[in-house]
């Protein structure tokens, strides 16, 4: 049973009484919950990269490398990753306070408003949905307890993966959905080849797999981001003349 302690947490390996039959089961969740055809309406954000397209700053493929990695490694990635273990614990130790106090310094941490509503959007709509295809005690009194604020993605996620998925599994399928989407609009954007798309998403997966692995040992007051060029860039996006993404 993971518990949370302070500003440090424990996680406990899950186990299963089923063998394979719940293995095989937490994963097509985990592959429903993490696919681009999942409806949060991911594609229609870019995390402030389409006005570091518009301005030069990413180019190529190299950049685009650079710019999501730099997200993912120290950006709002990196604190969404210590929010969604901290969250996963809180939820599978029924901890309810614990878990509504994480929401609400989740949705603080936003830089801009449109990050705020990247976030906040996509999370009450895999709230939604999730509760709808894949009823869970655990959402519905998630969903009551932040009823008329805001629904962090990160921490819905964990939520909905805390009874069904191991943490650093699910954490590392989060990361790497997170890191797939910019690409997706980074290849949209720049633009880049489908297969420069999944050359990026290839050379990415080291920095998820670092970010998922620092993140689970993280207490929750060192918490903290150092990517402003991204949030400058998410604020000009805001006034950008010509958008085709939310964010």
């Amino acid at each position: 049973m993971p518990m949370v302690t302070g500003t440090a947490i424990t996680i406990m390996a899950m186990t299963t009484t089923t063998g394979t039959e719940l293995a095989d089961a937490a994963l097509c969740r985990l592959l429903a919950w993490t696919s681009p055809a999942y409806p949060t309406g991911a594609f229609s954000y870019s995390h402030g990269l389409e006005w570091a397209v518009d301005d030069g700053l990413v180019h190529d493929r190299a950049t685009l490398e650079a710019w999501v990695g730099h997200v993912l490694a120290h950006g709002a990635a990196w604190t969404d990753a210590v929010l969604f273990a901290h969250a996963h614990a809180a939820a599978r130790a029924g901890d309810a306070a614990g878990l509504d106090a994480i929401a609400d310094l989740g949705a603080a941490l936003r830089a801009t408003a449109e990050l705020a509503l990247e976030s906040g959007q996509q999370g009450q709509a895999f709230l939604s949905v999730t509760r709808a295809a894949w009823p869970d005690a655990a959402l519905d009194r998630f969903a009551a307890a932040r009823a008329g604020r805001a629904v962090p993605l990160a921490v819905v996620q964990a939520v909905a993966c805390a009874g069904h998925v191991p943490v650093r599994a699910a954490l590392l399928a989060m990361l790497a959905a997170f890191a797939a989407a910019l690409v997706s609009a980074g290849v949209r954007l720049v633009p880049l080849g489908q297969t420069d798309g999944q050359r990026a998403t290839a050379a990415l997966l080291p920095v998820v797999a670092a970010t998922a692995t620092r993140a689970l040992a993280a207490p929750l007051d060192d918490l903290g981001a150092a990517a402003p060029m991204v949030d400058w860039a998410s604020a000009r996006h805001e006034t950008q003349y010509t958008r085709l993404f939310r964010s």
